[in-house]
């Protein structure tokens, strides 16, 4: 899965990386987006890029519930074709969260150790997501997403217990992820696979991360740094 993930690249970076055309929000800078916060992601709705602050969970424009979004973080690969909450976004409200780096956990003994993971070559890279929109009693609009998982490659598989990953779109395919037309299901799915472990690397960091009320550039700190 994909709990935990940093959003500290600027404006500037973001423009040029992703050919933002329209700002809806400023960017928000963290370095422990936790579900249920805000945090920057891109659609395109035909007219360029345009970066947002959406809620992390994804909350189905049917849902009776807005706290449906704390159950549906992540959307697996294998079934977003099949399940309700899912297949509609996937045909046409698509998107890329930026990220640089994300957490994961592994399992040692009753102990859980923190990791980050992150892109050797690429400070800021785009994770696969899935959005929705959903109206309030008082008619207003609540802007939620989805993070796409699949299964790890080898180097997350050796730290997250479940094998689970997030998506990454390489930048060759951004437009074609971002481009919301109904292309045939085996174009896209044929996306949401492991991204390259030869690629990515990743270092243990301290349990201060483990708290969504810590935010600063010490949740990215190795924890050997911090000894």
């Amino acid at each position: 899965m994909c709990g935990r993930f940093t959003q500290k690249s600027e404006r500037p970076d973001i423009q040029i990386e992703f050919y933002i055309k329209g700002w809806n929000s400023e960017p928000d800078i963290s370095y422990n987006v936790a579900p249920s916060q805000n945090a920057g992601i891109i659609t395109n709705d035909g007219t360029g890029n345009k970066f947002s602050l959406f809620r992390w969970g994804l909350v189905p424009f049917w849902s009776k519930d807005p706290n449906a979004g704390f159950k549906m973080i992540n959307a697996r690969a294998v079934t977003i074709t099949q399940k309700p909450a899912y297949k509609t976004p996937f045909k046409s409200k698509r998107c890329l969260v930026p990220a640089n780096g994300f957490y994961e956990w592994k399992t040692d003994g009753k102990s859980k150790i923190p990791y980050y993971i992150f892109l050797k070559d690429r400070p800021v890279f785009s994770l696969a997501g899935i959005f929705d929109e959903w109206n309030t009693q008082d008619n207003e609009k609540l802007f939620t997403f989805s993070i796409i998982t699949t299964e790890a490659n080898e180097l997350v598989g050796e730290i997250h217990d479940k094998k689970r990953m997030p998506v990454i779109i390489d930048k060759e395919n951004r437009e074609l992820w971002l481009n919301n037309n109904e292309y045939p299901e085996s174009v896209l799915t044929g996306l949401l696979k492991p991204y390259d472990s030869g690629l990515m690397d990743a270092y243990e960091v301290t349990p201060f991360v483990n708290s969504p009320k810590n935010n600063s550039p010490e949740c990215i700190e190795p924890a050997e740094n911090l000894l």
